[in-house]
């Protein structure tokens, strides 16, 4: 997929959103029940009183299952089932039925390998599809799920929640100027299932790439102390770094200043923009950015491969069939 076919993508102004009113109903559907996304999101939306620009759009149904492997994702869902029926939603028994129920769908299972085969009926059906992190378990699912997106004409998008955390959406506003290096950090464990960053890391690279943007050329991965850290070149000899460790945060240098980036401010934030895209059909965030997220995280792997070698986006791009 070529990038100014994704920029395509990514401003189609697509006619399978489901409504341009506040005040219509939406109604939502999640696919898998083994992460706590799912209790969040609905406890957000299905609120006696929920914020204004998120009433009249409830989570009305599930489909509970989703890896068939991981046993931290596979013990959760029992327990997140009951919690989610206690919240008034329908567990259904396919993913056909649920896109009966539905106006738009959250596909929130854990696992992303899944995520190319559930998300299909859903773009056969037309209807908008928030895919939560990871957004594939490879780079190569990752691009074909965007492309048959394209193809189909649904809207579609994927983002960490660190994504909207205030201080990195000031500093991509402008706040410091052009941004000439950031680093980030966010924990990084690793499910050995998935690259390396897919699993957890991406919340952290998330943050960095919000910050800097896209046109990251290549990344070198090293470690220290024995945590991982990732170094990019961006156009303009520009330098974002993200770095495996506790909590979330960072700091960001531009030609206004420094400042504090990557803060995790909630689910909320995210949520909001869930159902904006909805309501709209317009992704906030560009297939173009997402993948070469993916790609940065893919590369890193690559770079850890080859003894910590510099390797291109372009490269492992090429590998995953783009």
């Amino acid at each position: 997929m070529s990038r100014l076919l994704l920029i395509g993508f990514a401003l189609l102004s697509a006619t399978t959103f489901v409504s341009g009113e506040e005040s219509d109903q939406i109604r939502i559907g999640i696919i898998g029940l083994d992460t706590s996304h799912c209790i969040a999101f609905t406890k957000i939306l299905n609120a006696e009183n929920p914020a204004p620009e998120l009433a009249n759009c409830p989570v009305v149904a599930v489909y509970p299952k989703g890896s068939p492997d991981i046993e931290s994702s596979v013990s959760r869902v029992p327990g997140y089932t009951k919690e989610i029926q206690a919240l008034g939603v329908e567990v259904v028994d396919s993913i056909d039925e649920l896109l009966t129920r539905v106006d738009a769908v959250l596909l929130e299972t854990n696992d992303g390998r899944p995520h190319l085969e559930q998300v299909r009926p859903v773009l056969k059906a037309g209807k908008p599809v928030f895919i939560d992190k990871p957004v594939a378990g490879t780079l190569a699912d990752a691009i074909t799920i965007y492309r048959e997106a394209e193809q189909a004409g649904v809207p579609l998008f994927s983002s960490s929640s660190l994504r909207f955390g205030k201080n990195s959406q000031a500093v991509r506003g402008g706040s410091l100027g052009t941004i000439t290096r950031c680093e980030t950090h966010s924990p990084a464990s690793i499910e050995k299932t998935h690259p390396d960053l897919f699993w957890y890391g991406i919340h952290g690279v998330e943050s960095l790439f919000t910050v800097m943007g896209t046109g990251c050329k290549s990344v070198h991965r090293t470690t220290e102390d024995g945590q991982i850290v990732v170094t990019g070149k961006w156009e303009g000899d520009r330098i974002g770094i993200f770095r495996e460790g506790k909590g979330y945060g960072g700091t960001a240098v531009g030609d206004k200043g420094e400042g504090g980036v990557g803060s995790y401010d909630g689910y909320q934030p995210l949520v909001v923009e869930i159902i904006k895209f909805f309501r709209s059909g317009k992704p906030p965030v560009t297939a173009e950015e997402t993948l070469e997220i993916y790609a940065f995280m893919e590369a890193a792997d690559e770079s850890k491969r080859q003894g910590g070698a510099e390797i291109t986006l372009d490269s492992v791009m090429k590998l995953a069939g783009n």
